[in-house]
């Protein structure tokens, strides 16, 4: 075996789906010396992550706090605490996240009633009211909150009394949107919800923040069986991050150093400027992609700050542009999945990445590889186009 070459990253401007660009000050975190994870320091960083995470998704519940694992994980841990075989759950699909949710249901021995619309689409209420009625007894509605496979941005405002008034649970993805837009789990009666450290808190990927309302936590203390996964058992692990302190597994230190640090930036620009900024540099890349001849693809009037889904021009060729994007301007950004595969590109403003830099960067670098593949344009139009946006808002 050869001797392994020092690692070279090559330094990318990332405008993908995920990860998005880390700020120095979480990177220097995370190279902070270790403490053992039931270390007093280290416990009153938990104490300092969970009032920093309920500040983020604006809750007051108890039980919130960084899962040892990807967003994926906060998404299983949420439904397998929550659900018993023979359960019946609602799933919103419309997109990749959606149809996940549907294969853990099936792996928790539940029952998932699906309901469906075209993808870059969102759900009415009167969908999910329909759903509901088509139940015997629901145990949860699941929605994706912000749809990274499409951008696709779901209304969540007017969910949760519906879902609650046919006595079942409210759970949301907000894996793309925590830390991005708006995420107001109290205010909008959401039961729980799950994230990722890496799309918009700018964070390495590691972590999920996850938060369970007092509805659901009754639910789980209810439980006529085991949950399903011994790591993921919330009754566990809560134990491990409340005041008892007892062991569970190895918590990653520095994935936390690095989210706290994450967090107390996002607490340094407030919420409020934090969302406006997102919306500020989606609005002017959406404007600068139209002067291009390059829509969005998402719904209008439910397209995300965060994720935007670009539709790609007849005879453009999807894998070249993005080969070029990489290699002479290191710029990522990602490819459609599914049904979406070729025909869109997806453009992440997340976090770090969202900047006024960044969007008049792609969009100059997009313009001069669609003129070599004859997609025309005016010289400079979405450039122009973006700075105007940023001149009126």
């Amino acid at each position: 075996m050869e001797t392994a070459g020092e690692l070279a990253p090559s330094a990318r401007v990332l405008l993908g789906p995920g990860p998005s660009s880390v700020p120095s000050r979480v990177l220097k975190a995370m190279a902070t010396p270790l403490v053992g994870h039931l270390d007093p320091e280290f416990v009153r960083l938990m104490e300092e992550t969970k009032a920093l995470l309920r500040f983020v998704f604006q809750t007051k519940n108890t039980l919130t706090l960084p899962i040892s694992g990807t967003g994926s994980a906060g998404m299983e841990a949420c439904f397998v605490n929550l659900i018993e075989p023979g359960d019946e759950v609602i799933v919103g699909v419309n997109g990749v996240f959606g149809t996940r949710m549907v294969d853990i249901v099936e792996r928790c021995g539940a029952t998932p009633i699906k309901i469906e619309t075209e993808w870059g689409r969102v759900f009415t209420p009167e969908q999910v009211q329909a759903a509901l009625g088509q139940s015997k007894r629901p145990k949860l509605v699941a929605l994706v909150h912000a749809e990274t496979s499409t951008g696709a941005w779901q209304p969540l405002e007017e969910m949760a009394k519906i879902v609650h008034a046919a006595g079942a649970l409210l759970v949301v993805d907000a894996v793309t949107s925590l830390g991005g837009c708006p995420v107001k789990v109290d205010e909008w009666g959401i039961d729980a919800c799950y994230s990722g450290t890496q799309k918009c808190l700018s964070c390495p990927p590691g972590l999920s923040p996850v938060t369970f309302g007092q509805r659901a936590l009754e639910v789980l203390r209810q439980r006529k069986t085991k949950v399903q996964s011994w790591y993921l058992d919330m009754t566990m692990i809560e134990k491990y991050w409340g005041e008892e302190r007892v062991y569970h597994h190895t918590a990653p230190i520095s994935m936390n150093y690095a989210l706290r640090e994450a967090l107390r930036l996002v607490q340094e620009e407030g919420l409020e400027a934090r969302f406006r900024r997102h919306e500020r540099n989606h609005v002017a890349l959406a404007a600068g992609l139209a002067a291009m001849g390059l829509p969005l693809a998402a719904q209008e009037g439910h397209r995300l700050w965060t994720l935007n889904s670009v539709t790609i021009p007849a005879g453009v060729d999807d894998a070249a542009v993005r080969r070029r994007l990489l290699e002479e301007f290191n710029i990522e950004i990602g490819a459609g999945l599914g049904p979406l595969r070729g025909r869109i590109w997806r453009i992440g403003l997340m976090g770090d990445s969202s900047s006024r830099g960044n969007v008049l960067l792609v969009l100059s670098a997009l313009e001069e590889i669609l003129r070599t593949q004859g997609h025309a344009c005016a010289p400079g139009a979405g450039v122009a186009a973006a700075q105007v946006a940023y001149a009126g808002g």
